[in-house]
């Protein structure tokens, strides 16, 4: 079986019973205009007789999104974990070919077991992971039938429009609940928790732990920022992370302050630029005061780029994070000269 098309690898499987009629408990149910069937069926049976049409395979009627292998595997290795539970259901929309019945005295949905019985309008990846997942399970499906072309293509486009996912930030905020952090995550989870309840946090009240709010950092932001400086936290505690990093913050706030960009240092590209740079002035520090990692230390390390900085760059910091740290890392540089390193 070739594994380089996604579609492929689902519509080309071997069908010993292809004209075989299968049968199935479901429950009729109308919402609106529109009447679907809410059934289960075992995994093999709805990768057998689903199809993924992709843009790229058919430009004219073809509306789902191009598959991801990685997505789909990751799907597949969670299900074979033993642990894995997809509840959500897999939408479908019965073709001609599929000569769907159903018996309402009895309420049992029938249908062909052919290929391309059915078109998938949402969960192509949940499809195509529970046919590359090793293990065999009973999965919730809609179906509904009779559906012109462009009654599936706007199905499709309300599916992708009217659900909103669970954000990132929420996601982190509670893997530690779920038990699913990795150390590097408990980490950074640990740091911002410091950050955000210590009252001598130089970012308190500028936190939001689960959602994204405008004029705070949330988790998404601020584990991006931290991300990048890792190698130089190493093995330390968190609370020596944010001792250090806290005393670091606090040596910006003057300048902050005197440039009225206070309110700047929630914005994503200037809060990371920030961080960004603080293996550079945690490093002068220690050249000069070994780890004394205080804010009067910082300041003094940095009083080059303190003393050069232009308002400008703080209040319209741009959107790259790296370009940030390069222009900040020039204004440092700039003021030294030979005999002079120790007091710039």
């Amino acid at each position: 079986m070739s594994k380089t098309s996604s579609r492929d690898e689902i519509d080309s499987l071997d069908y010993s019973k292809e004209d075989e009629t299968k049968g199935y408990a479901a429950r009729l149910v109308t919402q609106g205009k529109h009447r679907f069937y809410t059934l289960t069926l075992p995994s093999d049976v709805l990768a057998q007789t689903s199809v993924v049409e992709t843009r790229d395979a058919n430009g004219i009627d073809g509306f789902q999104r191009t598959l991801d292998e990685k997505r789909a595997q990751e799907i597949a290795d969670y299900i074979d974990s033993g642990f894995g539970t997809i509840p959500c259901s897999i939408i479908l929309s019965a073709q001609p070919e599929a000569e769907l019945v159903y018996l309402n005295r009895s309420q049992v949905l029938k249908f062909k077991k052919i290929p391309k019985a059915f078109l998938i309008l949402d969960g192509q990846h949940r499809v195509y992971g529970f046919h590359k997942a090793k293990s065999q399970l009973r999965v919730p499906v809609v179906i509904y039938n009779n559906l012109s072309r462009a009654e599936e293509a706007r199905l499709f486009i309300d599916i992708n429009t009217k659900q909103r996912p669970v954000p990132n930030e929420l996601l982190l905020d509670i893997k530690r609940m779920a038990d699913t952090e990795t150390n590097t995550q408990a980490l950074m989870h640990d740091i911002f928790d410091l950050f955000s309840d210590e009252k001598d946090s130089p970012l308190f009240g500028l936190m939001s732990p689960a959602s994204r709010q405008r004029g705070k950092i949330s988790r998404v932001t601020f584990n991006a920022a931290l991300n990048n400086i890792l190698g130089v936290i190493g093995n330390n505690t968190a609370d020596y992370a944010y001792n250090a990093l806290s005393a670091y913050l606090w040596s910006w706030m003057p300048v902050l302050r005197e440039n009225d960009a206070m309110e700047n240092l929630t914005n994503s590209t200037l809060f990371r630029g920030i961080i960004l740079l603080f293996p550079v002035a945690a490093e002068r520090v220690n050249a000069r005061h070994g780890d004394e990692y205080v804010a009067d230390n910082f300041a003094e390390a940095l009083r080059p780029l303190f003393s050069r900085i232009r308002k400008n760059l703080l209040k319209n910091p741009g959107s790259s994070p790296t370009a940030l740290l390069e222009d900040f890392k020039k204004l440092l540089q700039s003021g030294f000269s030979l005999g002079s390193g120790k007091n710039s």
